[in-house]
C-alpha cells in the first residue's frame, strides 16, 4: 500500500519504520529536520508532496492545534490527498477536535480515524501499540492491516472522538495509580518495610496493577521499568500531563466528576515545574519522596 506519514518524531518515526518493514511503500514528512533525515522511507519536502499518492495517510502529531492545521489547513491533507484516501490520527489530542476534522473530512468525501495510541516508545519501535480507534465500521476494518504492522491490538471504541475518550480515560487511570504505587512505596520505606517486600505482596494481593507490576517506579522489583535506568522515558511526565490535561478539559465539558484526577493532574504540574517534565512519568515516586515538605 502506498502510505503517507506525517510526523516522524520518537513515536512516530519507529511506526512508520514498522509500516516499511511490512513492505507498505511510505513517504513521509516532519517539519523537524532531523526527524525527516533519520526516515529511511521516501522523504516528502511538505505535507501535499507526502500525501497525494497515498492510499492511506498517518499523522502523529503533538497536540490538536497541529492536527487541525496538517489537516485543515492550506496545502494540508483535506486539500491535497487523493480522492479515495483513508485517514488515520494517531495523535492524542482533545475529542472535539478530534471529532470537528473527521466531521470536515466527510464532508469532502474521506473516512477519518482517530487512533491514539498505548505503549510509548519502546511498544512504537517494538510494533506492540495498541491502537484506541474512533471511526466507522467500514473504515477500522480497511484500516486493521495497518494497525496491525504497527502494534498488537486494535480496538474499534466507537464513532468518531471514541478513540480519543478511550486514551484519556486509560491514562486518567494510569495517571492516578502510578501517583498510588508511588505513595505506598514511600510510605513503606518510612515504616522500614522492604520496597522488595512490598512489591511481592502487593503484586500477588489487591494492590496490584499494571503501575506496580509492569512499571513499578523503585529501583529494582521490575527490571524493565524506567527506575532502573534514572528514569529515562518511556512515557515523559510531560506527556502524561499533558493527558490528564485533556482528560479535565473532557470532564469539564461533559459535567463529568474526577476529584483525583483534578489532584493528579495537579501534582504532575508541580513536579514538571521542579525541572523533571521530561523524565519517566513514575518519576513521581522520586518527587513524592524526595520533598515530603512540599506535600504538608
Amino acid at each position: 500500500m502506498r502510505i503517507g506519514f506525517i510526523g516522524l518524531g520518537n513515536m512516530g518515526g519507529p511506526m512508520a519504520a514498522n509500516l516499511l518493514k511490512a513492505g507498505h511503500t511510505v513517504t513521509g514528512f516532519d517539519v523537524i529536520r532531523t526527524a525527516l533525515d533519520n526516515f529511511s522511507g521516501a522523504r516528502a519536502a511538505s505535507v501535499a508532496g507526502a500525501v497525494k499518492d497515498a492510499e492511506l495517510i498517518v499523522t502523529m502529531l503533538p497536540a490538536g492545534k497541529h492536527v487541525d492545521e496538517v489537516y485543515r489547513g492550506a496545502g494540508g491533507v483535506l486539500a491535497s490527498a487523493a480522492k479515495g484516501a483513508l485517514l488515520i490520527d494517531s495523535s492524542t489530542i482533545d475529542v472535539a477536535t478530534a471529532r470537528a476534522v473527521a466531521a470536515e473530512a466527510q464532508k469532502r468525501g474521506f473516512d477519518m480515524l482517530d487512533a491514539p495510541v498505548s505503549g510509548g516508545v519502546a511498544g512504537a519501535a517494538a510494533a506492540t501499540l495498541t491502537f484506541m480507534v474512533g471511526g466507522g465500521d467500514a473504515a477500522f476494518a480497511r484500516a486493521l492491516p495497518v494497525l496491525q504492522a504497527m502494534g498488537k491490538t486494535a480496538v474499534h471504541a466507537g464513532a468518531s472522538g471514541a478513540g480519543q475518550a478511550a486514551k484519556i480515560c486509560n491514562n486518567l487511570i494510569l495517571g492516578i495509580s502510578m501517583i498510588a504505587v508511588s505513595e505506598a512505596f514511600n510510605l513503606a520505606d518510612k515504616l522500614g518495610l522492604a520496597q522488595q517486600k512490598l512489591f511481592d505482596i502487593s503484586s500477588k494481593s489487591s494492590g496490584q496493577c499494571w503501575s506496580m507490576t509492569s512499571y513499578c517506579p523503585v529501583p529494582g522489583p521490575v527490571p524493565t521499568s524506567p527506575a532502573n535506568r534514572d528514569y529515562q522515558p518511556g512515557f515523559t511526565a510531560a506527556m502524561m500531563l499533558k493527558d490528564l490535561t485533556l482528560a479535565m478539559e473532557a470532564a469539564a465539558s461533559a459535567g463529568a466528576a474526577t476529584p483525583l484526577g483534578r489532584r493528579a493532574a495537579d501534582l504532575y504540574q508541580r513536579l514538571s515545574e521542579t525541572g523533571l517534565a521530561a523524565r519517566d512519568f513514575s518519576v513521581m515516586y522520586r518527587f513524592i519522596a524526595d520533598a515530603p515538605e512540599s506535600f504538608a
